[in-house]
């Protein structure tokens, strides 16, 4: 009787599940809505060949009510942590693995992932500023990079592969972190650098030609 009765429910959840799939309805339909693995939200758009994995994908729906917080990445606010907008606002917000932008008059704000340190250790908090503007900046490890890694070069040129910085960097007041680009796409969205903040190279270019000296940024 025991059996009979397993049997019946399993002959029922298939019904059931015939039923569904007969209706229209997927399991796991191939149009599901992607969901993004280091967010947990639904992607929305389409990616566009050649360039950066997440241009043209959005994380906030954009036909959605704006008024609503949905993103972590909306969280936080440039007035959070500066009594003044100045020539714009940089937030690094470690947790989300993201950087914010506003211009002065914040007719402008972006959201690029980025990478970021790999240990605590490594990761400097507080507010500062971006000081320098390079194009190609030159890479000159640490003496703490050398440390930890004998082999590094003492010094690789702008625009060399071998450069992790990618095409520009933006300096900030403390002394060997930057925000700068990458070649190495797969370090976006991981603890993966020595202190500095990465991006795609696309989104570093626009933001280079974004940012002026002057630009306050907040870590968190």
């Amino acid at each position: 009787m025991k059996r009979q009765r397993i049997a019946d429910l399993g002959l029922s959840r298939r019904s059931f599940v015939g039923g569904l799939l007969g209706a229209g309805y997927g399991v796991v339909g191939a149009n599901a809505q992607e969901i993004d693995p280091s967010t947990g939200l639904p992607i929305y758009g389409n990616t566009q060949q050649g360039r950066a994995p997440d241009v043209g994908v959005y994380q906030i729906d954009p036909n959605a009510d704006n008024r609503r917080n949905i993103s972590s990445f909306r969280s936080r606010h440039w007035s959070d942590f500066f009594s003044n907008i100045g020539v714009g606002v940089v937030l690094a917000d470690v947790s989300s693995k993201a950087l914010h932008y506003w211009n002065a008059d914040e007719s402008i704000h972006r959201i690029y992932p980025c990478s970021i340190p790999v240990s605590e250790d490594l990761t400097k908090r507080g507010l500062t500023e971006i000081v320098r503007k390079a194009k190609n900046p030159p890479w000159t490890p640490t003496p703490d990079m050398r440390r930890r890694n004998p082999d590094l070069p003492q010094r690789v040129e702008g625009g060399d592969p071998e450069n992790p910085l990618g095409p520009y960097g933006l300096y900030l007041s403390w002394p060997a972190y930057l925000i700068h680009g990458t070649h190495d796409t797969r370090k976006i969205g991981r603890r993966s650098s020595n202190g500095c903040y990465g991006l795609f190279n696309e989104h570093i270019t626009e933001l280079y030609g974004m940012a002026e000296v002057g630009t306050q940024v907040a870590v968190f």
